[in-house]
C-alpha cells in the first residue's frame, strides 16, 4: 500500500496535490465528526469520563504504525543506509573535480577463488604441409584461481540507469530525488520526539474542554485555530504564501462569524474552565501545525506514518508518569476501563486517531496551515448535521445558514492558497484589497475628473477674457 501510494503521488502535479489536499481534510471532518459521537457515547452511556487516560490510549495505539519497519522494505533500507551510499542531488552545470581524486576506486579489492573448469583433453596435432617438421606440440595452462571483484553501488546505480530507456529514467531520477529529500530515520524520530509534548497537550486539553465546558462554547471557540495559525504563519512562514493579508482576515472572519451563528443557541453566558481549555487547544493546534510546516516545508520530505508511529511510542513510554501524577494528585481517578468501554476506546482510537490524524497531516502539507484549521472548524456543522440525520434533532434554520460562510471561507482560503498557473505557490493573492483599491479608484476618479474639466473651462476663460482685455486696450490706444 505504501508503495501504491508513493508512485500515485509522484505522478501529480502541484495542482493536484493541493486538490487531493482538500478532500482529504473534508474526509477527515467526516471521520472526526464520527469520532467525537462515539466519544460523546463514552463519556455518556458508559459513563467512563477519563480524558488523559483516554488521550493516552489513543495516542498510544499510534506504535501500530512502526510495523512497518518489518513489512515495508525501503524502511528497513533507511535504517541501513549510511553517508557513503545515502542519495545525494548534484547539480549537473557545476563540474566535480575531485570525482577522480577523492572517489573511492569503482571496483572492490581483487579476492581469488577456486576455478572449476572441466578436463580437456590433450590432442596433438601434426603439422600441416606448410608448417615445418620441427614445430612441437603447443599447450596453453590456465591458473587455477579466479580473480573476483565487486562493483561499487554507486557505479552499478549509474551503469544501471544509462541502460534505462528515457522515460524509465525520468521516472527513476524522480524516485531517486524523493528519497534524497526524505527525513532519515533519526530526525523523523527526533521531530517525533520535539512535536509529541506539544500535540498530547492540544489533544488532551480538548478533551477535557469537552468535559468540562459546555458543548457549543466549546465548538466555538475552538474555530479560533484559524485566527491562531494565521498570526503564527506571519510570524515565522515558512514560504511566501504564509504572509498575511486582508484576503485571509477576511476567510478567517467568515468562519468565525458562521461558527458563531450555528453555536449562538447553545452558547452560555458564563466563561467556564471550558472554555479556556478550548482555546488553549486551538492555540496549540496552530502552534503544533505551524511549526511543522516550518519544519517539513514539503510533503515529500517527512514520512507520515513513520513520523506519527514515533509519536505513539514516545507517548506511550512518557506518558505513563503523567497519569500516575493525575491519579495521585486526585485530578483524574484511574480506573480500569471495561470490556465494552475497551472496545469504544479501541474503535474511537484505531479511526478517529490513527488514521485521521495521518490523513489531517498529510492533507496539511499538501495545502497550508491555514486551510488545514479552516477544514478543522466544519465539524461543527457537520456535527449538528448528523445529530439533525441520526437522532432527529430539531436545530433552528440559523444553524445552517451559518454553515454557508463556513464553507465559504474554505473555498476562499483554498483559492488564495492554491497553485497558480504554473504550479508555483511564489506570492500570496489578495484580492479584496485589489478590489477595495479598485472601487476606491472608481469613486475617487470621477471627482478628480470634474475638478480637472474644472479647472481647464476656468483656464480657458481666463485666456479669453485676457485676449479680449488686450485687443480693446490697444484699440483704446489706436
Amino acid at each position: 500500500m505504501m508503495n501504491s501510494h508513493e508512485d500515485f503521488q509522484i505522478g501529480l502535479n502541484r495542482s493536484q496535490k493541493f486538490t487531493l489536499g482538500l478532500v482529504l481534510l473534508v474526509l477527515v471532518d467526516i471521520i472526526w465528526v464520527a469520532s467525537s459521537e462515539l466519544t460523546k457515547y463514552l463519556y455518556e452511556e458508559e459513563a467512563y469520563q477519563k480524558p488523559l487516560f483516554t488521550t493516552y490510549v489513543k495516542t498510544s495505539m499510534f506504535c501500530v504504525y512502526l510495523l512497518g519497519f518489518l513489512v515495508y522494505s525501503p524502511w528497513r533500507d533507511m535504517c541501513s543506509w549510511s553517508s557513503s551510499n545515502s542519495y545525494v542531488l548534484m547539480d549537473p552545470n557545476v563540474e566535480d573535480t575531485n570525482y577522480f581524486t577523492d572517489s573511492p576506486p569503482p571496483l572492490s579489492e581483487p579476492t581469488y577463488v577456486p576455478l572449476k573448469r572441466p578436463e580437456c583433453s590433450r590432442s596433438t596435432s601434426k603439422s600441416s604441409g606448410t608448417e615445418s617438421d620441427d614445430s612441437g606440440v603447443r599447450s596453453v595452462r590456465f591458473s587455477k584461481l579466479a580473480e573476483v571483484r565487486q562493483m561499487s553501488e554507486e557505479e552499478a546505480t549509474a551503469a544501471l540507469m544509462a541502460r534505462l530507456s528515457y522515460t524509465a529514467s525520468v521516472r527513476a531520477d524522480q524516485i531517486a530525488r524523493r528519497a534524497a529529500n526524505k527525513l532519515p530515520v533519526s530526525k523523523v524520530a527526533w521531530l517525533a520526539f520535539t512535536f509529541c509534548v506539544l500535540w498530547c497537550m492540544a489533544n488532551y486539553s480538548y478533551q477535557a474542554a469537552l468535559e468540562y465546558g459546555d458543548a457549543g462554547l466549546v465548538s466555538l471557540l475552538s474555530c479560533a485555530a484559524p485566527l491562531f495559525t494565521l498570526l503564527l504563519s506571519a510570524a515565522i512562514p515558512s514560504e511566501p504564501m504564509d504572509r498575511i493579508s486582508l484576503s485571509k482576515i477576511a476567510a478567517v472572519a467568515m468562519s468565525i462569524a458562521g461558527a458563531s451563528t450555528v453555536c449562538w443557541s447553545s452558547l452560555s453566558p458564563s466563561f467556564p474552565l471550558g472554555a479556556s481549555l478550548a482555546l488553549i487547544s486551538a492555540s496549540l493546534y496552530a502552534t503544533y501545525l505551524v511549526s511543522l510546516k516550518k519544519k517539513v516545508p514539503s510533503e515529500e520530505a517527512l514520512d507520515v506514518p513513520m513520523f506519527f508511529g514515533f509519536v505513539g511510542l514516545f507517548c506511550l513510554l512518557g506518558l505513563w508518569p503523567v497519569v500516575a501524577a493525575f491519579h495521585a494528585l486526585g485530578l483524574e481517578k484511574f480506573e480500569w476501563p471495561t470490556r465494552p468501554q475497551w472496545a469504544v476506546m479501541f474503535l474511537n482510537g484505531l479511526i478517529g486517531t490513527v488514521l485521521s490524524e495521518v490523513l489531517w497531516l498529510w492533507g496539511c502539507l499538501l495545502t497550508c496551515p491555514l486551510v488545514g484549521t479552516l477544514a478543522l472548524t466544519l465539524t461543527v456543522p457537520l456535527s449538528f448535521l448528523a445529530d439533525a440525520l441520526l437522532w432527529q434533532v430539531q436545530y433552528p434554520l440559523r444553524v445552517y445558514i451559518g454553515a454557508i460562510p463556513m464553507v465559504a471561507a474554505l473555498i476562499w482560503a483554498g483559492f488564495l492558497s492554491s497553485p497558480g498557473a504554473n504550479g508555483e505557490r511564489s506570492a500570496p493573492r489578495d484580492p479584496l484589497a485589489r478590489w477595495i483599491l479598485i472601487g476606491w479608484n472608481k469613486l475617487t476618479s470621477p471627482r478628480n475628473s470634474f475638478s480637472r474639466l474644472q479647472g481647464e473651462r476656468e483656464r480657458e476663460q481666463t485666456e479669453s477674457l485676457i485676449g479680449v482685455n488686450n485687443s480693446s486696450t490697444s484699440d483704446h490706444e489706436a
